[in-house]
């Protein structure tokens, strides 16, 4: 029988301690959350066609951070590391793009030939971001392949800062206006052309990528070593070039997600990457690290609470421009899983076995 000493008695009495403390944070988080909406429905400021427009566009963000955050949650997956200079893979597809429709535009392709110049951009974009993926993979990453998780984490944030102020010398820190394209003004029914755009591209792409990854055996290279690094290697994958193939996809995946977003908000700059690509990494945490169908409703969640809790959540209290805190809201979000649920919707994906 286990003796406990003072030692471990006082410890344990500490972690007893901070528990208590987390939990309570989290529940006057969940508290404050729970009466400003309670206020706002009460007060009835909005109306059933305003919360749908929140909705609609919430998940067309969602749709967009979804397609981020499966580049974090593959890397995960395979190499167990939070790549954080994914959002800057995010921007330089975008960022690089802008100068490719620039053209289009003042050419008069893109107003003449408009569905080509969308697939153009695209494709360009989604090739930009794989290539600045595969890059920061094999100089930043691959060696510092067997060195603790720290270093790798660091190396990363090294990654994103190099990127972003390498974009920023090269472009300019002012923002530039992305080409409006004709054909994608306007509304259809409900939707807004753009977001029907992004629903449509986010689809195609996600179907892709899950035929990719279950009918290729690139995508089968990946799936094993995702599951078992050193038995993959016994039967004979290519670790490495399963790994850079990961980097390639998840990058080519955030390119692809860098022109919705410029088609939705209409604006690139350099520093376009930071905040969205942490949403996306708060994405892959909600619905489960490491698990893709967890990182695509992670992604949905995330950009619909993100879009409806600032006028549901603070209009109630009161709180001016209460749509500014909505970077609050998805870091709170952040804040509340790793306190109720670290694992996610779906459990954390981790070698062969989901953790629930």
């Amino acid at each position: 029988m286990a003796i406990a000493t003072p030692r471990s008695f006082l410890s344990g009495r500490r972690l007893e301690a901070s528990q208590l403390i987390v939990w309570t944070i989290g529940a006057v988080l969940l508290g404050i959350v729970f009466v400003g909406s309670v206020l706002t429905l009460r007060a009835g400021q909005y109306t059933a066609a305003q919360w749908r427009d929140f909705i609609v566009f919430g998940i067309a963000q969602g749709s967009i951070y979804a397609l981020i955050a499966l580049g974090y949650t593959m890397v995960y997956g395979v190499l167990r590391m939070i790549n954080f200079a994914h959002g800057e893979v995010f921007m330089s597809g975008a960022m690089t793009t802008f100068f490719l429709a620039d053209y289009l535009n003042r050419s008069g392709f893109l107003k003449a030939h408009p569905w080509i110049s969308l697939i153009a951009l695209l494709l360009f974009s989604g090739l930009v971001s794989m290539t600045i993926a595969v890059l920061v993979e094999r100089i930043a990453y691959r060696p510092l392949r067997g060195a603790p998780r720290l270093v790798p984490l660091i190396t990363a944030v090294g990654a994103s800062f190099f990127l972003q102020y390498t974009f920023r010398g090269l472009f300019g820190s002012g923002v530039r206006a992305y080409p409006a394209i004709p054909v994608l003004q306007g509304k259809l029914w409900v939707f807004q052309k753009t977001q029907i755009a992004v629903f449509v591209g986010v689809a195609i792409t996600l179907l892709l990528l899950l035929l990719f990854l279950q009918r290729t055996r690139a995508g089968l290279a990946i799936r094993a070593v995702a599951e078992d690094r050193e038995a993959a290697a016994l039967m004979g994958v290519d670790v490495d070039r399963a790994i850079v193939t990961t980097f390639a996809v998840g990058g080519f995946m955030a390119g692809i997600a860098g022109v919705l977003y410029a088609l939705v908000f209409i604006q690139v700059q350099f520093f376009m990457g930071f905040l969205p690509g942490i949403k996306a990494f708060t994405a892959a945490v909600l619905g489960g690290i490491g698990n893709l169908p967890g990182a695509a409703i992670g992604g949905l969640v995330l950009g619909v609470i993100e879009s409806v809790g600032p006028s549901l959540f603070f209009d109630g209290y009161g709180i001016r421009a209460a749509h500014q805190l909505k970077d609050v809201i998805a870091f709170t979000i952040l804040v509340l899983i790793l306190i109720f649920r670290p694992t996610g919707i779906l459990g954390e994906r981790l070698g062969g076995e989901e953790r629930v």
